[in-house]
């Protein structure tokens, strides 16, 4: 019972960025070790020894594990809590729908990537980790606790580069005195 209680918590506790980004070293260390024993010693006849196929099957392991608490829940998390009411149900809808896409594009490709590409492979997904990173770093503030209704002002109007697109939002009292109906 301890473990889900851990995870579930973690969010709260260290944060978003904290999990993601220990989430992108874990996860690259583990793509590029794969990586790395798969070019040195997978043959196209041969095969690995059992020593090197375990490591392999414990670095998946290890990767899997890394994804699955915090990209993965996260990726569910972060957009359904930092998208203001107003524009909640279109923006997660948007984030859903980007998802999807993306998971279909790599389950379609990930194969025929592999034949071609061998190895090779977990360099290219380790190097999208990387992207992984800077984006979380650059772009994705913490939100550790902020209430949602308060994400507006606390989070994007301060965010290094969001808050140019968020000036002037909320200046007026009331922000249908700014809409003007046709006579």
């Amino acid at each position: 019972m301890g473990r889900p209680r851990r995870l579930y918590l973690g969010p709260t506790r260290f944060g978003r960025r904290v999990l993601l980004l220990e989430a992108c070293v874990q996860m690259f260390v583990t793509q590029t070790v794969i990586g790395v024993i798969l070019f040195l010693d997978l043959k196209p006849t041969g095969s690995l020894t059992n020593k090197e196929a375990i490591v392999v099957v414990v670095l998946v392991c290890t990767y899997v594990m890394g994804f699955a608490w915090s990209w993965g829940p996260l990726g569910w998390l972060i957009p359904s809590e930092t998208f203001p009411l107003e524009t909640r149900t279109a923006g997660f809808a948007f984030a859903v729908s980007s998802n999807m896409v993306c998971t279909f594009i790599i389950a379609q490709s990930f194969l025929s990537m592999l034949c071609h590409m061998k190895a090779g492979i977990f360099f290219f997904f380790a190097e999208w980790i990387v992207v992984m990173g800077i984006f979380t770093l650059s772009l994705l503030p913490e939100t550790k606790g902020v209430p949602v209704d308060e994400m507006v002002d606390r989070v994007w109007s301060q965010h290094w580069f969001r808050k140019r697109y968020m000036s002037n939002v909320y200046d007026d009292d009331d922000v249908n005195d700014k809409i003007r109906m046709p006579n």
